[in-house]
């Protein structure tokens, strides 16, 4: 069941699975959580009060296929594991596909950052794989919740990126494209399934971060350069 979460003037969307704490902030109060400016690193330290962790660990994202299990260093990447209590690991959107992972049989949880790029190139599919590998994690344990992104109501994309999409065997005779609009979301799905994860335990906020008008959310397409970022992380309690 999803809560909201509200500290001061912010607003956190939450939900919960066992030992682990699913979380989604918002724009509510002009929340921002850009690391390449002062209030975006400020607001990463107020996590551990607002949320009683210890640790954040982030990325700094390329849009990439790397992986990292957490160590307390930040890499290029966009995809990080950890089975450490009382610490959260989170990505960074404006529009992309945030992709928190949980196995509740075992306490080891992943974030990853899943835009069209990281999406093509399979970056869930390969998370799920190191989690197997590092941690001896089945999929069907596996508990998925996928973040607020740009969702098919509003992800036009060219032609160049519909072929690509289209030639993948996965995601072929699977309805993704719909007038020229990408289902980000749906493919991230298919991926989770024939990574072996049950239907039953995936989850999504549905919420587009560019038409929604129930909940303030950053857009980089919407808002271009003035765009914040949302922070979405999970961590064990």
């Amino acid at each position: 069941m999803m809560e909201h979460f509200q500290i001061n003037n912010y607003d956190f969307i939450t939900t919960s699975n066992k030992n682990a704490k699913f979380v989604f902030s918002t724009a509510k109060g002009d929340l921002n959580f850009n690391i390449n400016e002062k209030c975006g690193k400020y607001n990463l330290l107020r996590l551990k009060e607002w949320f009683d962790i210890n640790e954040v660990g982030y990325l700094n994202q390329i849009h990439s296929s790397l992986i990292y299990d957490y160590d307390n260093k930040v890499y290029e990447g966009d995809a990080l594991i950890t089975d450490k209590r009382k610490t959260a690991i989170g990505v960074f959107t404006a529009d992309c596909v945030p992709v928190l992972i949980y196995d509740k049989k075992i306490d080891v949880i992943a974030a990853v950052h899943s835009g069209w790029k990281g999406t093509i190139s399979g970056i869930v599919i390969n998370t799920i794989n190191k989690m197997k590998k590092d941690y001896n994690c089945c999929a069907s344990d596996l508990v998925v919740c996928i973040g607020p992104h740009n969702r098919l109501c509003c992800y036009e994309v060219g032609e160049e990126l519909i072929d690509l999409f289209n030639e993948n065997e996965l995601f072929k005779n699977k309805d993704i494209i719909i007038n020229n609009k990408l289902d980000l979301e749906k493919c991230i799905i298919e991926q989770l399934l024939s990574a072996g994860v049950l239907r039953e335990n995936i989850e999504s906020i549905k919420i587009c971060t560019f038409c929604d008008e129930n909940i303030p959310l950053h857009s980089y397409r919407k808002q271009k350069q003035q765009s914040g970022r949302l922070f979405s992380f999970i961590y064990l309690v």
